[in-house]
């Protein structure tokens, strides 16, 4: 019995012999789960490895309640980052325990964990950051041999061959968030793509932009779409409380001529944007928007109409909190009718006139006139198309009773 005591640690001292079940660990490649199981018997506590883009890479836990209390915010769980160098790799989530471990011990057990992590990521980070070069090449056109494209892409595990679509999905809190929401929704994407289109990459746009565009290889037309369902279904479930704005592009047989169909894409987002009762939509349902798609890459003309008409109505909501911009989009949807515009928005048909008087005031165009109204709505078609969101503000002007004007 007194050998046996001899052999436990004293209180506060680290367990040398957890410890060495860690390097161990480490030393014969037996993987992340194995490591993570020794470090928490080497700190006496339950453990959640997450990497950047939020998914579980390992646990450590007693039982699957301790493993639910530890994913949540509970008093007793902290969350430290993993980083090499200052580049953070992951997070570790870990229950406070009575006796807290030694900060040196739990410093060097973190930066093992951390440079595990890195190794074992290492080969798929270059590999996402090749896939991301050759979709941004392919959508702004920076290929000119067709061979040359498809070999690339084949050498990445995507055939377009057949042909192709593209997809642009867009994410916005609806509440502040601090975690890198960006990365979950990159993941979460890639995942429902590749569910329905093998060989699908998903990138970001830009360098943390919330937004992301998807290359599906597409040889029946019908990737698209049911691809689409299944990101939906895949960032409403993991990314709960955001909203969602995704355009599809057609079907491109020529894989060279994509960049095109990102301008589909983008144009149907841009126009989902405006309305916030849809969540997707195909470009083939644009309707009039199309005739705009020529101008997406060289916007200058768009912008220029779209400052002689609606800006003045978006300057001057953004000043005074009203819903011109609002009132005149909804107008326009109920064919020119103002008792109809009225119910929809839940007020008098004397403030929507009052507000078109306002309309006609700044930007010398009077909606009950046809040529009014066919540039109004063209400003709003241009205003969508450059996605500009509209102003969205309480309307205080008067008659309208105050408050948020209903959408």
């Amino acid at each position: 019995m007194a050998d046996r005591a001899q052999e436990q640690p004293a209180p506060g001292a680290p367990n040398l012999a957890a410890l060495a079940a860690i390097t161990d660990a480490v030393e014969d490649g037996a993987g992340l789960p194995a490591i993570l199981r020794a470090a928490a018997r080497a700190l006496d506590t339950s453990l959640i490895l997450i990497d950047r883009s939020a998914s579980v890479l390992a646990v450590a836990v007693r039982s699957p309640a301790d493993e639910r209390s530890l994913m949540r915010d509970a008093d007793d769980v902290i969350t430290l980052e993993l980083k090499v160098a200052d580049a953070t790799v992951g997070k570790l989530r870990m229950r406070v325990s009575d006796s807290p471990a030694d900060a040196s011990l739990l410093r060097l057990i973190t930066t093992l964990i951390a440079s595990e992590v890195e190794r074992v990521r290492a080969p798929e980070r270059a590999s996402e950051e090749a896939a991301t070069g050759f979709l941004r090449s392919v959508l702004e056109r920076r290929f000119g041999d067709r061979e040359e494209l498809i070999g690339r892409g084949k050498e990445l595990g995507t055939d377009l061959s057949a042909g192709a679509s593209v997809v642009i999905i867009r994410a916005h809190p609806r509440t502040p968030t601090e975690e890198d929401w960006r990365r979950r929704m990159l993941a979460l994407t890639a995942r429902g793509a590749r569910s329905i289109a093998p060989g699908s990459i998903a990138a970001p746009t830009a360098d943390d932009a919330p937004q992301i565009a998807v290359l599906l290889p597409d040889g029946d037309g019908e990737m698209g779409r049911r691809s689409v369902s299944a990101i939906l279904r895949e960032l409403e479930a993991g990314l709960p409380g955001f909203a969602f704005a995704i355009g599809r592009s057609r079907r491109t047989e020529d894989p060279l001529e994509l960049h095109r169909a990102r301008n589909e894409a983008l144009l149907a987002a841009n126009v989902v944007e405006g309305e916030p009762e849809r969540v997707e939509l195909g470009y083939e349902e644009t309707g009039t928007y199309q005739l705009l798609l020529p101008h997406m890459n060289d916007p200058v003309e768009l912008r220029r109409f779209y400052e002689e008409t609606v800006r003045p109505l978006v300057a001057y909501d953004e000043q005074y909190e009203t819903d011109l911009v609002g009132t005149l989009s909804t107008f326009l949807e109920c064919d020119a009718n103002v008792n109809a515009t009225a119910s929809r928005l839940i007020t008098h048909r004397h403030t929507v006139r009052y507000r078109f008087e306002r309309v006609r005031e700044l930007t010398g165009l009077d909606v009950s006139s046809t040529d009014g109204r066919e540039k109004l709505s063209l400003g709003l078609k241009a205003m969508r198309v450059l996605g500009i969101a509209p102003p969205r503000g309480p309307a205080h002007e008067r008659g309208a009773e105050g408050g948020r004007v209903p959408r």
